[in-house]
């Protein structure tokens, strides 16, 4: 490889810019950003929302009207500015509505032309000056001059950002020093430090709180993200503890399949070579699909998880957890309807977990409260419902706030199932939620549901 270099001619070499060159190039390049570059263009004062503290309080159309509210406070300054202008003691009538309106534009022009309206309050303030025949201590701002100056400085700071305030304030007091030290060979005294006083104050102000506003967006925004994280977490974090819990079912039936198929050909005597070939497949693709069934589940274990011991809860076990919700303190009462007949052990768990969660929440957001859980076994699925009434005296006992998996643990568990759910405040206060679970029909050839369980219509409760 050959390296070349190109030499730049004598003289053209870029020579480095000290930082307070580079300093002064971007505060110039700030100053025709923000108020040279389009000074003029047309920025219309959008309305108020009608979602504030004060108006989302009236109703009709006096909610329409609040939102113009902005737009009204600004014309009631730039009357005031007027009136104070108009009212200096100066004779002459026409000079007077001249200095009144010298005072009014500027104010109103804020409304759709922002830093238009600052320039022109520029220019007025001197226009006035000269119009005036009796200054006083009133230089070079007149009192109609600093008040329209001061609200046009408020405003334009409220509809731009922080650093055109800042350039504002920086071209108020370079004209304030100017023309302090230049009064036609009369000695007067300078109100410009009182004019940038107050108007430093009033834009400190309006800087901490554009600062305060954008900040609690940008919380605002993140609490957004954030939750909308968390829900996506919380859904994945339940659907793999559901994964978890049906890891078992399924290893089961398979495993049962595979020892199955493996001695039904020692049930047969000489059966034919085309029954054990099959027999043989079966058992095959049961111990290859529990091995892919077992694979695919670490991926979705945690590293310190543990597979439980006991098999998986059934509606079988359902006074089990009644006993210990009551021995939380829970008052629970169950119903059953219906014939109760076996169920898929998948949609058995759901429904243990769906009323265990169901009763959890009650423990959590209404303590104290009563609850019931109906279960009612159906033509073509099984039914839920679990309701607790309100707290009996919400002064004395606080709720305990929840992780928020509640819900979103059932909704993922009934809709895995192709089921429905609905969740509503209960009649009276309390909280109602009732889930179907769909179930086939079971064909001829199954047998019939044990007759040691409760007639049609049945009905069993406990206190």
């Amino acid at each position: 490889m050959t390296e070349t270099t190109q030499q730049m001619p004598p003289g053209a070499a870029a020579k480095p810019r000290s930082p307070e060159f580079r300093l002064a190039a971007d505060a110039l390049r700030g100053l025709r950003q923000d108020l040279l570059h389009d000074a003029f263009a047309y920025r219309p004062l959008p309305r108020s929302t009608a979602e504030g503290p004060l108006t989302r309080r009236l109703k009709g159309r006096q909610r329409e009207y609040a939102t113009w509210s902005p737009h009204a406070l600004i014309i009631a300054a730039g009357l005031l500015a007027m009136f104070i202008a108009s009212d200096n003691g100066i004779r002459g009538a026409g000079s007077n509505t001249i200095l009144g309106l010298l005072a009014l534009l500027p104010v109103l022009l804020t409304m759709v032309r922002p830093v238009g309206a600052f320039w022109l309050s520029m220019v007025a303030t001197p226009v006035a000056t000269m119009l005036a025949n009796e200054w006083d201590d009133s230089w070079p701002w007149l009192a109609g001059s600093f008040a329209c100056h001061l609200f046009v400085l408020t405003i334009v700071a409220i509809r731009t950002r922080p650093r055109t305030a800042a350039w504002m304030w920086a071209l108020t007091a370079v004209y304030g020093f100017i023309a302090g030290n230049v009064s036609d060979g009369r000695a007067f005294r300078s109100d410009t430090a009182q004019v940038l006083f107050s108007s430093a104050l009033v834009l400190l102000g309006v800087a901490v709180w554009q600062i305060r506003r954008e900040a609690r967006q940008e919380v605002t925004a993140q609490q957004t993200v954030t939750a909308h994280e968390r829900s996506r977490r919380t859904l994945l974090e339940e659907r793999t503890t559901i994964a978890r819990e049906l890891h078992d079912v399924v290893a089961h039936h398979m495993s049962v399949v595979a020892i199955q198929a493996e001695a039904a050909p020692y049930r047969v005597e000489n059966p034919p070579p085309e029954l054990e070939r099959a027999f043989v497949t079966i058992r095959e693709n049961a111990v290859a699909a529990l091995t892919e069934l077992r694979r695919v589940l670490g991926v979705v274990r945690a590293e310190d998880y543990e597979a439980p011991d006991a098999p998986q809860p059934t509606l079988a076990d359902m006074d089990g957890l009644l006993a210990n919700v009551r021995d939380a303190g829970l008052s629970v009462d169950k119903a059953v309807t219906g014939a109760v007949r076996e169920l898929p052990q998948g949609v058995e768990l759901s429904a243990y977990r769906i009323v265990q969660e169901a009763l959890s929440n009650t423990l959590r957001h209404a303590p104290g409260a009563s609850a019931r859980v109906e279960i009612g076994y159906v033509l073509g699925g099984l039914g839920l419902r679990i309701v607790n009434g309100p707290m009996p005296e919400p002064s004395l006992v606080k709720p305990s706030p929840g992780a928020g998996h509640g819900i979103t643990g059932m909704r993922e568990r009934v809709s895995m199932l192709n089921g429905e759910m609905t969740t509503a405040p209960a009649d009276g206060g309390g909280y109602e939620v009732t889930v179907f679970l769909p179930v086939p029909m079971p064909s001829a050839s199954e047998p019939v549901p044990s007759a040691s369980g409760p007639a049609p219509g049945a009905r069993e409760g406990d206190a």
